[in-house]
């Protein structure tokens, strides 16, 4: 099985709140590599269009978004977590050092907001 680490881009099946559904679509790991168990799992944030509200915490992917593959200008939304199976992956690529550190950052904001 691959391995992945933080800050790689993802391709997903990322699950929808409103919806019983997955949905294949970019994300970046925030795990500091697979969390243990049974099933190799990872914690993945969302990559969303640009052209959808925008969201507090949300980080730009405008200037990038080609690199990965994807069609439109794209925004990391920190607030969307979601934990997934290693397995059912595919990586398309990695963030940059300096929006890795704004996402983490944007991460525990978000986590310290909720708290």
């Amino acid at each position: 099985m691959p391995t992945f680490s933080q800050g790689d881009v993802l391709r997903v099946p990322f699950p929808y709140v409103e919806r019983p559904i997955l949905q294949r679509r970019p994300a970046v790991v925030v795990s500091d590599g697979p969390i243990e168990g049974p099933i190799p799992l990872l914690w993945v944030v969302m990559i969303t269009s640009a052209a959808n509200r925008p969201w507090p915490g949300d980080i730009s992917l405008a200037d990038t978004h080609a690199r990965f593959g994807l069609p439109h200008p794209c925004l990391i939304r920190p607030a969307k977590i979601a934990t997934i199976e290693a397995r059912d992956v595919d990586r398309i690529g990695a963030v940059d050092e300096v929006t890795l550190r704004m996402l983490l950052r944007a991460i525990k904001r978000t986590v310290l907001a909720s708290t």
